[in-house]
Parts: C-alpha cells; structure tokens; sequence
C-alpha cells in the first residue's frame, strides 16, 4: 500500500513538472509568433515587414551612426545623439516623458512619428494635433531645412498639426502641416504625423530617402542613434534578464525557471545529454559582408545601398583631394576644376551604379569600379607580389 502511494505522489509530482513546462513553452511561443508576424503596426525596428523600420536602422548604421534598441528600461542616449520613436504603443509615463523633453533641451535630437501621438509625449513636447484626417497622396516640401525632399510618399491619410510660431513646417498636405521641426533649448524636435514615409517599404519612394537622410545628418558623424521599441509592448528581444526583473510577467516566468531548474537539480536529473562543445571557428570578413548585404537584400532596401555606396565613395575623394565634401553643389564643382580626370571617373561610375539597380551582376561591378576610384592603388603595388 506503501508503495502505492508513492507511486501515486511521484504521479502527482510528474504531472505538476509537466504542466510547468507547458506553460512556459506556451510564453515562449506565443512571444515567437507574435514576433513573427509579417505586419508592424507599431513600426518595430525588429521587422522586416514593408511598415517595419529594419532599413531606417540599417541606414543609420551605414551612415557611420552607431546604432541601437531602447528596450528592457527606457533611457534616452548621449546629449549629443538622435532617438527615433516611431508609434509607441506602450504610453509614455509620466516621468518618461518629462526626461525625454529634459534630454532635448540639453542638446538631443528627437524624431517623433505617429499616427496619433502619446498624450504624456505630445503635452511634453507641445504637440498639438488637429481632430482629423487629410489625404496625404502629395506631400510636399515647405522649406529649405530638408535638403533635396521636394515630396515624400507615405500612407492615404495623416493627421494634421496645429503649429506655434516657434514650430517650423517641413511637410505640408496644401494648408495643413504634416510634419514640422521645432528648437527646444540646445536640442531639435522634428514631429511627422506619418511614420510609414521613414518604413522599409517607402525608403525608396519619391524622395523618402533624401529626407531620412536629412534627418540622420541632423547630428554630427559618428553621434549614437537610439530606436525605441520599450514603448512597442513585448518583443523576442526582450528576453533578457534585466527585462525579466523590471516587468512582471518577466518576473513571474523567472521564477517559473528557477523553480524548474532547482526541481532537477534536488532530483539529480540531468538536463539533457552531454554534448561537447564545439571549437569556434573564426569568420572571415567576407562573410559579415555578405551578412549585411543580404540583410539590405530583403529590406528591400537597394536604393539606400546606391545612396550609401555613392556617398561613400564621394566622402573618399573627398578626403584625398583636400575638398570638403559638403555642399555637394560646390564639391563637384571644385572636383572638376582640380581633379577632371576624377570627377570624370567618379561621375561615370556613379551613374553606371545607378542605371544597374536591377541587376546584381552589374551592380558589383559598379561598386567594385566606385571602390577603385575611392581607393587607388598604384601600379606597382598592384603588380607587387607576396613573398
């Protein structure tokens, strides 16, 4: 009888383990699936979808910005830096929004997409959203603070601003302004009341491009670029301890480890067979490259890897010839007067790049060509075998 019983206990016991397990694999999964959804409403960096923002931050990477997510615990980066929120969906507190606006003022930069807005953002940051919808099929430039965007492509409808005299209009739908940029003690707010015009899906369309270009090159070379998906709920990349511990389903299912693992060890089961660990094997640099290069293959983003590739290679001659780079009106014109061999080169390579969008083929030669004027090698050198 004895003996009955503790085989009906151990059942008991067994039954309780596997329960646990299957709930936590039932968390895991329900994060993995919501993470793969091929929609982002939210905008989410993560995403790959055409309203995802992957390219956005692939773009401020390549610029020379480096790069990363706001998750886990919201903090704004550096004073000198960008942050980029797109359509939080998480409000902001409190408390969040008051050090958001404080870290403008002392020198940050923010870009603020939305539909819709935050209510403790907007009133932070005086937002003021007029209660309606204008169509949005021609979005026009209205001043001269975003270089070479005379008109963006976006989503059928946004939602207006209502501007003060301090808030200078960027993009207008006829009467309505529909995004504007706004100085706030020694940092810059720029407010867009359509985020999909900075999506990976749009990047290419009309002169979205040029415009996240303008914005990026709102802070100086090399200043860090902050995305914000704290406010975006629940992603895969979330799951990391100090999330666990700030949230409190991280911290619930934190102990549900921890019960688990201390249940097998009492019990002296191992966690599965011994597997030896296997020796690293060092990756050539061919092979990041050819990682960042599919990852802006299915972004979709190969026109920003024209723009990028020719600002590169611009930026180089720049740098060998002794001209600043910027304005580019006035560096072409002194690159024909001092180098006409060159600029006759780099002109010919740029356009042969942009005419091989469709074809891969010849897109590397042309980047291979773009690379080659950019970095010369003399002939003795290239004739210059290793010993």
């Amino acid at each position: 009888r004895e003996g009955g019983m503790s085989r009906e206990g151990g059942m008991r016991g067994a039954r309780a383990w596997i329960a646990g397990a299957v709930v936590l694999l039932a968390l895991f999964g329900a994060v993995v699936v919501g993470q793969q959804h091929p929609d982002s409403p939210e905008h989410s960096t993560n995403s790959d979808a055409a309203n995802g923002a992957s390219a956005l931050m692939l773009f401020a990477s390549a610029m020379g910005h480096p790069t990363k997510q706001i998750a886990g615990s919201f903090a704004p980066p550096t004073a000198d830096g960008l942050m980029v929120v797109l359509t939080p969906i998480s409000t902001f507190s409190s408390s969040e929004a008051t050090d958001t606006a404080a870290w403008v003022r002392q020198g940050g930069v923010l870009v603020y997409a939305s539909e819709s807005g935050d209510s403790e953002l907007d009133g932070a940051l005086g937002v003021q959203r007029i209660p309606a919808l204008v169509g949005v099929s021609t979005v026009n430039s209205a001043g001269p603070m975003v270089q070479g965007v005379e008109r963006v492509a976006g989503g059928d409808y946004a939602q207006p601003f209502r501007t003060t005299p301090d808030q200078v209009a960027l993009l207008r739908v006829g009467p309505y302004v529909v995004a504007y940029l706004q100085r706030m003690g020694a940092g810059t707010v720029i407010v867009l009341g359509d985020p999909l015009e900075l999506c990976n899906g749009y990047l290419d369309k009309a002169d979205n491009g040029r415009l996240a270009a303008d914005l990026l090159g709102l802070v100086d070379a090399g200043a860090p670029v902050a995305f914000d998906e704290f406010h975006h709920g629940l992603t895969i990349t979330d799951l990391t301890p100090s999330a666990w511990i700030l949230t409190p389903w991280g911290a619930a299912l934190l102990w549900l480890i921890v019960a688990v693992f201390l249940g097998l060890l009492l019990r002296g089961r191992r966690f599965g067979p011994l597997i030896p660990r296997r020796a690293e094997a060092s990756r050539a640099e061919a092979e990041w490259t050819v990682a960042v290069g599919e990852l802006l293959r299915r972004a979709g983003a190969r026109a920003v890897t024209l723009g990028v590739l020719a600002n590169a290679s611009e930026r180089a001659v720049a740098a060998s010839t002794g001209l600043p780079v910027q304005p580019r009106e006035r560096f072409w014109q002194a690159l024909w007067q001092r180098a006409p061999e060159v600029a006759a080169e780099l002109d010919s390579a740029e356009r042969a790049l942009y005419s091989s969008a469709s074809n891969e083929r010849d897109l590397l030669h042309a980047a291979q060509r773009l690379h080659r004027i950019a970095y010369p090698v003399s002939e003795e050198r290239r004739r210059r075998r290793p010993q």
